[in-house]
């Protein structure tokens, strides 16, 4: 789908507030709230918007410690990767995880109440020979400075 200058304007202000109406976006572009509520609905349906989604706040939810987990796997094969990638999609804990390049296979972001909490969770995981986890790193996230806020938009033509 190629996206025009009001495509771009109308993502910009929905990656910034997903709940703002129909009136300011459609004021914003200059377009009726009829023409405007059609663009975004068809950048829906060809899955340019995903979904919506609300930020909580950490804090909110009590003390808790956000882990960048290094993970290696010890072979290649499909079924390991699937069984891995089954698992992390099932594990709550896990708020994110990526394929990545490099000495590590995956970077995975975990979300734990406590250390002890996380501490079990990764020995699972080496526990379980069906995963084929061959080493963690740990990198322990001290203080957010930025937190994802959605992508960069390009600038129309």
């Amino acid at each position: 789908m190629e996206l025009d200058r009001a495509d771009l304007k109308l993502l910009d202000m929905l990656q910034q507030d997903g709940r703002v109406t129909v009136q300011a976006l459609s004021e914003a572009i200059h377009l009726s709230a009829r023409a405007t509520l059609n663009r975004v609905r068809k950048l829906e349906a060809e899955g340019v918007i995903e979904g919506y989604r609300a930020l909580v706040s950490r804090s909110a939810l009590g003390e808790q410690i956000c882990v960048f987990a290094e993970i290696a796997l010890k072979d290649q094969r499909q079924a390991v990767i699937q069984r891995f990638e089954k698992r992390m999609a099932a594990s709550p804990e896990v708020v994110a995880c990526y394929i990545v390049s490099g000495r590590y296979d995956y970077l995975v972001r975990v979300a734990c109440p406590n250390l002890a909490h996380y501490h079990r969770l990764i020995n699972a995981w080496l526990d379980d020979a069906s995963l084929g986890v061959e080493k963690i790193v740990t990198n322990i996230e001290l203080q957010t400075i930025k937190e994802f806020a959605g992508f960069p938009l390009p600038k129309a033509a």
